[in-house]
């Protein structure tokens, strides 16, 4: 199907020039060009099937994970928010789908008696966004807990993959990116309440005396690299609170950049690219983006 027939087809489903940063937690860069906000995977399948192979696709979940450039992102942004179901089965599986918070997992786990998800409440993200970034906080990642997950390809086809076959590795996958994830299946035990509620505690607890919170930023920055820890290293190299136009790094946790006024998405890059550099001549360690930049400067 050609683009225009396309547009056509989907008129009443999406939406043109739409801006993206009201979806992102750093709240900058530029337009999409066209929006698709995923209802269910019916009509999901059905605007995959028809869309003309060359546009270039963005998901976005909860978007605190990602920077949009200023110059936006020339192509579709599926929005999974609205695909946010959360169920447990009589094995007591819980099943997630993509757009659902981390956040209301564990709290749905924790009022059905289940432990072991307790983790997901210090990761300001999605499920979907989660499992593709192998995410993880305080000692716990995704591919401690997942099953499997539910996922559809860019011809409208889904697949379930076993946490094996998706190769989990530190903050990231092994299959192929042409995958869009559509739900997890989430292992977990019964436990009391009184136990479930005082880990939340402490991990809200955790995160509240070591990160950045009510101010706009994007989580970490960047990845550990092995044997060392990002911020560590950031410190070392003096990065503490250096700024770039809008964009500081965080006083409170410098593997943080926060948006302090009213930063660009390039200022947040720059100051990212300068913390990189200035780790690599005082350290001599390459720092790795963690947070995925995307569209066009």
């Amino acid at each position: 199907m050609d683009l225009d027939t396309f547009k056509n087809k989907f008129l009443n489903k999406i939406e043109f020039d739409c801006e993206l940063a009201k979806f992102t937690w750093f709240g900058v860069g530029g337009k999409a060009e066209i929006l698709f906000i995923v209802e269910d995977l019916i009509s999901l399948s059905d605007f995959l099937k028809n869309k003309p192979n060359e546009i270039d696709i963005l998901i976005i979940g909860a978007g605190s994970n990602l920077l949009i450039r200023d110059k936006g992102f020339k192509g579709i942004v599926l929005l999974t928010k609205k695909l946010n179901k959360i169920n447990i089965d009589k094995n007591h599986i819980i099943t997630a789908e993509a757009g659902a918070t981390d956040a209301d997992v564990a709290r749905f786990a924790r009022n059905n008696l289940r432990g072991g998800l307790e983790f997901l409440l210090g990761i300001p993200g999605t499920i979907g966004g989660g499992v593709k970034m192998n995410s993880g906080a305080f000692g716990s990642e995704f591919k401690d807990v997942l099953i499997d997950v539910r996922a559809i390809n860019h011809l409208g086809q889904f697949k379930t993959f076993t946490n094996k076959e998706l190769g989990m590795r530190y903050r990231g996958l092994e299959i192929s990116e042409e995958w869009i994830f559509c739900s997890a299946r989430l292992k977990s035990f019964k436990d009391e309440k009184i136990n479930i509620e005082n880990k939340m505690k402490k991990v809200i607890s955790l995160r509240k005396e070591a990160q950045p919170t009510g101010v706009k930023t994007g989580g970490s920055t960047f990845k550990n690299p092995i044997g060392n820890k990002a911020w560590k290293l950031i410190d070392k190299a003096g990065c503490r609170g250096f700024k770039i136009g809008g964009a500081m790094i965080s006083e409170k946790h410098c593997n943080f950049i926060i948006n302090s006024k009213k930063s660009t998405a390039q200022d947040i890059e720059d100051l990212g690219e300068h913390v990189k550099d200035t780790v690599k001549k005082v350290c001599g360690i390459e720092l790795s983006w963690e947070i995925k930049r995307i569209g066009t400067k």
